[in-house]
């Protein structure tokens, strides 16, 4: 089956007990962090790597953190259909490759998307059932703490940062949970908490246990025939 077919397949079908995980948030706002704990804690949940034309920063590995591409390699991706969403942020190209996502959800496997609201709406055009969680920092002061503290950007990209998280947070109603990220640790409970919930949805259960659903005489609720 080709990438393309794998997708169309995968997008249309409604009978995979896959999760798809959406965690949205601004730079410095703690979004990777909270996922790499995660991941570190859930050997269920596989990470999509995205691709990005950004240079690496310091300690992030190709094909671990992110597939580092030049912009010709994205654009040609972009251009043949492999990319299920894309965006350009400050400057640099984001974008998910279809494959993973469509291999995981047809395998009823869970997997977790890092990406910006703009990202997060095309997904959704997929995936409907898509779950959305934004990551929101206590403060615009303790933003800028963070991303200064981080050490990673100079002044004026840090700068651009913070002018545009204004708007990347007015997005924050586009997703079904929020987390604000003032304690590490208990964001990171109620990030586990959200994907502990989203497994035990009806239509989750209902596939992951078919045959004890139909043993025990569960039909499935006349508005959710599909």
């Amino acid at each position: 089956m080709t990438t393309s077919s794998l997708s169309q397949a995968a997008d249309m079908s409604p009978k995979h007990a896959g999760n798809i995980f959406m965690v949205v948030a601004p730079s410095g706002a703690g979004k990777s962090s909270l996922v790499n704990a995660l991941l570190a804690q859930d050997d269920a949940l596989s990470l999509s790597i995205s691709c990005t034309t950004r240079p690496p920063r310091p300690g992030e590995e190709d094909k671990k953190h992110y597939r580092f591409v030049s912009v010709d390699t994205f654009q040609a991706m972009r251009e043949r259909g492999d990319m299920l969403e894309w965006a350009e942020v400050h400057g640099n190209f984001y974008g998910t490759p279809r494959d993973r996502v469509a291999q995981a959800i047809a395998a009823g496997q869970d997997i977790i998307l890092e990406i910006d609201w703009q990202g997060a709406r095309q997904v959704r055009q997929h995936y409907p059932q898509a779950i959305g969680v934004f990551i929101l920092p206590p403060s615009i002061e303790a933003l800028e703490t963070r991303l200064n503290k981080r050490g990673q950007d100079a002044p004026q990209v840090i700068a651009r940062r913070l002018l545009a998280a204004g708007g990347e947070m007015a997005h924050a109603s586009d997703c079904e949970y929020v987390i604000i990220n003032q304690d590490f640790s208990l964001a990171s409970q109620q990030l586990q908490a959200v994907v502990l919930a989203a497994r035990l949805r009806y239509t989750a259960q209902s596939v992951r246990h078919a045959d004890l659903f139909m043993q025990l005489g569960i039909r499935k609720p006349l508005n959710n025939a599909s």
